[in-house]
C-alpha cells in the first residue's frame, strides 16, 4: 500500500519537474531514491562536527572522532565502487572524515600541550 502511494506521488511530482531537471530526477541516484536522501541527511553529521569546533578540546572524544574519520574516509572510497556511483554520498563521507580528523588533531594537540605543561611543572 505505501509503495503504491509512494510511486503515485513520485509520478505526480515527476510531471511537475522542469525538463532541464528531468535527467537528475530520473537518475539512479536521484531524488526518488535513498541514494539521494541518505547523503542529504548525513550532512547533519558534518554540521555537528563543525558545531563541535566551539567545544573545548579537552571535551572531545578521540575514539569517537577517530571512528568518524575512519568511516568517513572508508565509505568515501566505497561510494566510488558501488553501482550507481554516488558522488554526493562520497562528498558527504569525505567531509565527515575531514571533520573527524580535524577534531582528532585538536584533541591530540591539546593532550600534547597538557603533557608538556605537566612536565614543565614537574621540573620546577
Amino acid at each position: 500500500m505505501l509503495s503504491a502511494i509512494y510511486q503515485k506521488s513520485m509520478a505526480t511530482i515527476g510531471r511537475r519537474v522542469p525538463e532541464k531537471l528531468q535527467p537528475l530526477w530520473k537518475h539512479p541516484a536521484g531524488p526518488q531514491t535513498v541514494f539521494f536522501w541518505g547523503p542529504i541527511v548525513k550532512w547533519g553529521l558534518v554540521l555537528a562536527g563543525i558545531g563541535d569546533l566551539t567545544r573545548p578540546a579537552d571535551q572531545l572524544s578521540v575514539k569517537q572522532y577517530s571512528s568518524l574519520a575512519a568511516t568517513g574516509f572508508i565509505w568515501s572510497r566505497y561510494c566510488l565502487v558501488i553501482i550507481p556511483k554516488n558522488y554526493s554520498l562520497c562528498a558527504v563521507n569525505f567531509f565527515v572524515g575531514l571533520t573527524g580528523a580535524y577534531q582528532v588533531a585538536r584533541a591530540l594537540n591539546h593532550q600534547r600541550q597538557q603533557d608538556a605543561l605537566e612536565a614543565a611543572a614537574a621540573k620546577n
